[in-house]
């Protein structure tokens, strides 16, 4: 694959403006867990609290990805882009000005949600204008998006110093209005958006196989990814006693490596076959996850981590090489429900690792789970790579 073929295959303007309605979502997104270390000092958190506080948005992006991705198959990701940004704003004043309890602050971190739910808007508003055979690298760069992560964990915890953590969700709302702007400016619906369908349509996917296992595996890719990309801050800081700009830096080096390698998944699954790869990055998650359960030396554990976020990103530029094959016209309802699941699974994991925290006071328990369903995964990507190739007419994805 050339890129200059790549290039005239699609729109490059609505390329860049999915991929930076999609990163500055996500780093908004993440912003409880870039700052949980300030907040869990004025709120005093258990572990457990800590877990909740930075699952929740997590939550609420799982939940939004499925209406926010219908919305766009019914109106166009152009107008369902510009919504979701709008709406994002509320949340982030709402924490700048209002918020006095964790009870507030939870609130508010569930309609941040909206912002995690940009994801099943801006992968089908640039998948669309691609064909088939250049999907994987086309959905890799849109979402790179969550390359927004590492602008939270980098910026987040020192703009909290002079600023206070509640001034930077306010700074955080000025962007989103800038990115708006640029959105509408950039990001047109492909000509061929199919026509609105009934609700009843959209929801057809649900009781296709095919929808359930692609699930799973992104709830496995970005739920491990996103999971641990909010929590790394609390982890650094109470595993091995870092600062929490510190903790924010390590956070930023580690979710790094995942963000900007997930268009090199979409790329190496173009070529080698999205069931292939990541049948061997399932297995090296496995691998990586349960070394750092037993607890390394710092920099062992930031090397590994980092090779662990890198190797889910390309987990996630991989399983979406898959959905557009498998489902080319329901791709904005397919992306919501695939999406959620991802959100679903990034929700647990911090819940997982607080609870065991508090429980065993080490984050071991929740680790080791982690690598077991990683492990689990590769062997069941194998199982159902098997299936896909003796169906018809479905191509094997």
């Amino acid at each position: 694959m050339r890129t200059r073929d790549f290039l005239r295959a699609g729109h490059w303007p609505t390329l860049l403006g999915a991929f930076l309605y999609f990163d500055v979502s996500f780093m908004v997104w993440m912003l409880l867990g870039a700052l949980a270390n300030s907040i869990a000092v004025d709120f005093a958190l258990t572990d457990s609290q800590k877990g909740l506080l930075v699952a929740i948005p997590l939550l609420g992006g799982a939940l939004l990805r499925i209406p926010l991705g219908v919305l766009a198959d019914h109106i166009g990701g152009r107008r369902a882009g510009a919504i979701g940004l709008a709406l994002t704003i509320v949340p982030l004043v709402l924490v700048w000005l209002w918020v006095e309890s964790f009870s507030g602050l939870l609130l508010a971190g569930a309609l941040l949600g909206v912002a995690g739910g940009s994801f099943a808007v801006a992968l089908p508003l640039a998948s669309r204008w691609y064909p088939l055979e250049h999907q994987g690298l086309a959905m890799g760069i849109a979402g790179a998006g969550n390359s927004g992560t590492v602008l939270a964990a980098l910026f987040g915890p020192r703009l909290a110093e002079p600023l206070g953590w509640k001034g930077v969700f306010g700074l955080a709302a000025g962007l989103i209005v800038v990115t708006l702007c640029a959105f509408k400016l950039l990001a047109r619906d492909a000509p061929g958006h199919p026509p609105p369908r009934r609700l009843a349509h959209h929801l057809g996917v649900l009781r296709e196989r095919d929808t359930w296992w692609l699930a799973f595996f992104y709830a496995v890719t970005f739920g491990g990814f996103v999971g641990l990309a909010s929590f790394l801050g609390i982890f650094f800081h109470d595993q091995y006693g870092l600062s929490k700009v510190r903790a924010g830096t390590f956070t930023a080096a580690c979710v790094f490596a995942g963000s900007f390698l997930r268009p090199v998944g979409g790329f190496l699954a173009d070529r080698y076959g999205g069931t292939r790869l990541l049948a061997v990055l399932y297995a090296v998650v496995a691998a990586g996850v349960a070394l750092i359960a037993a607890s390394p030396p710092l920099f062992t554990a930031a090397v590994t981590l980092t090779m662990v976020m890198g190797v889910l990103g390309m987990g996630n530029g991989a399983v979406f090489q898959l959905v557009p094959q498998r489902f080319s016209r329901e791709i904005g309802a397919v992306t919501g429900i695939v999406g959620a699941a991802g959100g679903l699974g990034g929700f647990l994991l911090p819940i997982a690792l607080g609870g065991f925290r508090g429980l065993t006071g080490s984050f071991a328990g929740g680790l080791i789970v982690l690598s077991l369903v990683a492990l689990s995964s590769s062997a069941a990507i194998i199982q159902r790579s098997r299936v896909w190739e003796s169906m018809a007419p479905n191509p094997s994805p």
